[in-house]
């Protein structure tokens, strides 16, 4: 038996799923079993995380027993009356292995809370910190957390290290050639846990005209509303990458053989993201 039955008014099961933090679980599955153990309903939650269905149960003692995908299951007891119906309330399932993660759905990089910046080794003895400032991304968050997408462009003028001639040679062909290859991009191709509440985002980065493999570090900090009325999600990623596998060969070198800008770069990301294909006005 499924959801929707035609049975009589005021008959059957009903519930609501839910997250700890009060999200709907989607297409959680709830099964009945009798005392002895044998299935007498299995139902498929909606869209808002609700279980009905129509037609009378039996009266009498029963476990319920509910699963979704990257959650833990949750049994309880349920009572059904006479009359045919029962109520299992609200069932909170906790997601395996961490804290809640953003309910499924699009979400939408908000740039002014956002940073992606890139750190590179300067003179074998400091480090140069830059930023990009033109980024844009969508992000979409799967039932099954594993299938979940993302999507980024970034507008390769737009890096800013806070000095006004290396900002010029950086988007020189001697390095990003922003002329040439004006965006920088990213599609993810997969994710894969890689323990409490972090991840590893695998994807594909366009840059200088190259296309290469590269691995996000991603780690999950929370979900919440904000104060325009918006939900929002937060993440940090981390990812190691090198010049000259982007044909940016640039490779100046001062005294002892050091070089004066250094071959890897130590890609750093703090994102948040907004529930919706559109930002809310601040």
């Amino acid at each position: 038996m499924t959801r929707g039955g035609t049975g009589g008014a005021g008959t059957g099961l009903r519930a609501r799923v839910r997250t700890r933090d009060g999200w709907a679980v989607q297409h959680a599955v709830l099964t009945l079993t009798d005392m002895t153990g044998a299935q007498v309903l299995r139902a498929t939650a909606d869209d808002e995380g609700m279980v009905r269905t129509g037609d009378p149960l039996p009266g009498g003692s029963y476990t319920v027993i509910v699963t979704a995908i990257g959650y833990a299951p949750a049994a309880s007891t349920l009572i059904v009356t006479a009359s045919g119906r029962a109520d299992a309330g609200t069932v909170v399932l906790a997601r395996q292995g961490g804290a809640e993660l953003p309910p499924p759905g699009t979400w939408s990089l908000d740039p002014a809370h956002s940073s992606v910046s890139a750190v590179a080794q300067h003179l074998g003895i400091s480090s140069v910190h830059g930023r990009f400032t033109d980024v844009a991304a969508r992000i979409e968050i799967a039932e099954d957390v594993a299938a979940s997408r993302v999507e980024a462009v970034i507008g390769a003028a737009s890096i800013d290290t806070g000095n006004r001639l290396r900002d010029g040679h950086l988007r020189s062909p001697d390095f990003l050639d922003v002329e040439r290859f004006p965006e920088i991009g990213y599609r993810s191709t997969g994710l894969s846990e890689a323990g409490t509440d972090r991840w590893t985002v695998h994807g594909e980065l366009s840059m200088h005209g190259v296309v290469r493999e590269v691995d996000l570090n991603l780690a999950y900090l929370g979900t919440g509303p904000d104060p325009w009325g918006g939900v929002r999600a937060a993440f940090r990623a981390t990812a190691e990458l090198r010049r000259e596998d982007f044909a940016m060969t640039y490779n100046q070198v001062v005294s002892a053989g050091i070089a004066a800008i250094g071959t890897t770069l130590r890609v750093e990301l703090d994102i948040q993201a907004v529930q919706g294909e559109r930002l809310p006005e601040l």
